[in-house]
């Protein structure tokens, strides 16, 4: 799935335990009607990085999964969902999967070990 919008709200990193971080955002579609969406989403482990520094208020587009989960609680049984973005990128500009400043190694022919058997 895909979302456009602004970035409206940004949270530092969670470490929810040793082995498991998340970092929530806010994510406004539909900003130029009556009627705009706060739609909240989470990075997780070491996608939380992929928007260090980024402004309030830039215009993004996010890919994200939706994952569902059950939970047996005193209550009963409840059921949460999450929005999981496993791309984020300013619209118009670089993808964060790198770093804005990375570039690519050169490669050579020499770099091959060319020990393939046919």
């Amino acid at each position: 799935m895909e979302v456009t919008g602004t970035l409206k709200e940004l949270f530092e990193t969670q470490n929810v335990s040793d082995r498991f971080k998340k970092r929530e955002l806010v994510i406004t579609t539909e900003g130029n009607t009556p009627y705009p969406q706060h739609v909240s989403f989470q990075l997780t482990q070491e996608k939380c990085d992929l928007v260090h520094g980024w402004p309030l208020g830039i215009e993004v587009k996010a890919q994200f999964n939706l994952r569902g989960r059950e939970w047996n609680g005193p209550q009963g049984v409840k059921y949460f969902n999450t929005l999981e973005i496993w791309r984020i990128e300013k619209v118009g500009g670089t993808t964060n999967n790198t770093t804005d400043n990375y570039t690519a190694p050169k490669v050579t022919p020499t770099d091959y070990n060319d020990d393939l058997p046919f």
